[in-house]
């Protein structure tokens, strides 16, 4: 560092404090403070120790550090989320409410909590970070932040456009799912008893259904009943498309369960989009039954596609993936095995010599809640009377489900000359990058769980801003892959077929044996870089002189900490 007299036309010239940097081969200088107003003297103090000289007999009697503050965080958020112009996607000009918003996206993914842990965390006497610093909070509380849900909610239709807009294009792949998320209280009028996917039986709950493009970037998000099943959401999703985003032509990913047969009839095709899903298990079972699959062709391929008359105008790929039909069998084995020991002892007491187990209808009480637990009725030949029970696995029933253990069919409307087999197969398995989105929402990383929100907009704001945070991790996470345990380079990876597993390239296995990347960086989870990025602090600096002004000075990020910034292609300002 060092001072730097710098003319100023008429005015007395301007004293900065300023640093040299290197810049892909280039020396470059930046400013760190404005030392205008200090006293001669003191400039002249701080000149002699920066050159190396005493000044004063110790320099800590110069400065006072007033108050310092985690910084690299929240700077490497905001920093993306404006590099992704999400800032002017919410409102194209500054406002009150755009800033709050922007705190709340912010806070969501640095320290994920209730409305009321945010306020407190951006209040000036109790802030956790430099955020309300950063973006000019002032005083605030947790009814502001309310405020600017209301706010946002109001501009959802919007955002979602101009997200739309960015990231679809006719003819694009959409890929959408649904969840559930469960609720604390019982007095919001979207909570309703439905299908859990948390495990959270008897809680009341939510559901939302996520758009995504083809590679699992959120788009738009859509809050549901409780008590909706998934099919019921698709027209809404469809009509979304066509009348809001204007996407004449769009291909709707999704799965069994969502585009159902009466789905794809009655509002899919009508609308004029193609689809990609697949078969539930029963209409693999006719299928096979039919003679339009022949098993015996698997013994050299793993995929074939077939057309059907059950099913006009559309193209079946039908995959046995041999480490999942593995995976079933030992699976299958492991319930009836689990089974077996739940109805062992029901025997049992029914041949005891004491307080044996009589009666028809006190045996099959049990013999149901046993044999319910793992579903495995239908695999099972039960022998009830009014003084014994009996059973046994049914073996042709179970040889003739297993003969199908890894078989899977990807149903679609668009011609081979779009999609080929492969890329078709591809396309329905890019599912999962919704299922990662979800995992982030709700457990990992943004918690959108549980909600404590009563109203219905609060709890459909709540959503929207979650998904708003995904957004922006989302792509922080792309850019960061290189530092992170994920594979950037999967390209690299020895696939055989689009069938078998997915393998992760050589550099990635590298990567997470050695706790290093091919440059020798420390590998991170997302969080954990994070929280190392914390580490780089805003002090709020006030030299010891009459008359002297505060000013803020950004600690020295470590090397790791700058290549974090340089791929996320975000600058860090030294000074405030």
């Amino acid at each position: 560092m060092y001072i730097e007299s710098v003319p100023n036309r008429n005015s007395p010239p301007a004293i900065l404090l300023r640093e040299s940097y290197r810049d892909a081969g280039k020396v470059k200088k930046r400013t760190l403070a404005n030392l205008s107003k200090w006293p001669p003297a003191l400039v002249n103090d701080l000149r002699t120790l920066l050159q190396g000289g005493t000044a004063v007999a110790d320099p800590g009697d110069a400065f006072d550090i007033h108050r310092s503050l985690p910084h690299g965080h929240v700077a490497a958020v905001l920093g993306s989320l404006k590099k992704l112009h999400l800032d002017r996607t919410i409102a194209g000009t500054a406002s009150p409410e755009r800033e709050r918003v922007l705190a709340l996206i912010t806070a969501r993914i640095l320290n994920p909590g209730s409305k009321l842990a945010t306020a407190r965390g951006l209040a000036a006497p109790t802030a956790r970070d430099s955020l309300a610093a950063t973006l000019g909070l002032g005083d605030i509380d947790e009814d502001d932040l309310y405020a600017a849900m209301d706010w946002l909610l109001k501009r959802q239709d919007a955002i979602e456009q101009r997200l739309a807009k960015r990231h679809l294009k006719d003819g694009a792949l959409v890929l959408y799912d649904l969840t559930s998320v469960y609720l604390e209280g019982r007095r919001c009028p979207l909570a309703k008893h439905g299908y859990s996917r948390d495990g959270k039986r008897g809680k009341l709950q939510i559901e939302f259904g996520l758009l995504c493009d083809r590679e699992g970037c959120p788009v738009a998000v859509e809050v549901f009943d409780g008590n909706t099943s998934d099919p019921a959401t698709v027209g809404v999703q469809v009509d979304k498309l066509r009348r809001r985003f204007g996407l004449s032509r769009v291909v709707l990913v999704g799965d069994r369960g969502m585009l159902t047969e009466a789905r794809i009839r009655e509002d899919v095709r009508p609308a004029g989009l193609d689809w990609i899903s697949a078969l539930r298990a029963s209409a693999i079972r006719e299928l096979v039954a039919s003679g339009a699959v022949q098993m015996s062709l698997f013994d050299e391929t793993d995929l074939i596609e077939i057309q059907s008359p059950d099913y006009p105008g559309e193209r079946l790929m039908v995959c046995r993936n041999p480490s999942l039909a593995d995976e079933r069998a030992r699976k299958r084995e492991d319930l009836l095995q689990a089974t077996e020991a739940l109805l062992d002892p029901i025997a049992a007491a029914t041949k005891r010599d004491q307080r044996r187990l009589q009666g028809k209808d006190k045996i099959g009480l049990r013999v149901g809640k046993a044999i319910g637990k793992y579903k495995m009725a239908k695999h099972f030949e039960l022998d009830i009377s009014d003084d014994s029970f009996g059973y046994r696995r049914k073996l042709e029933a179970i040889a003739a489900e297993a003969a199908l253990d890894g078989l899977y069919v990807v149903r679609t409307s668009l011609p081979t000359t779009e999609l080929n087999a492969a890329e078709t197969v591809q396309a329905y398995k890019s599912l999962s990058a919704v299922e990662r989105a979800f995992r982030s929402l709700k457990t990992v990383d943004l918690k959108v769980r549980p909600i404590y929100h009563h109203a219905a907009d609060r709890v459909r704001a709540h959503v929207f801003l979650c998904m708003l945070a995904y957004y922006v991790e989302w792509h922080m996470r792309e850019r960061l892959k290189p530092l992170l345990f994920e594979d950037d380079d999967p390209d690299a990876a020895a696939r055989t077929s689009i069938v078998a597993p997915a393998e992760v390239s050589p550099s990635a296995r590298d990567k997470a044996r050695r706790k290093r990347t091919a440059a020798g960086w420390p590998v991170h989870s997302f969080r954990t870089l994070l929280d190392d990025l914390a580490t780089i602090a805003r002090n709020r600096v006030v030299a010891r002189q009459a008359g002297a002004e505060p000013f803020e000075v950004v600690t020295r990020p470590t090397a790791l900490q700058r290549e974090a910034f340089k791929l996320l292609g975000v600058r860090l300002d030294r000074t405030q």
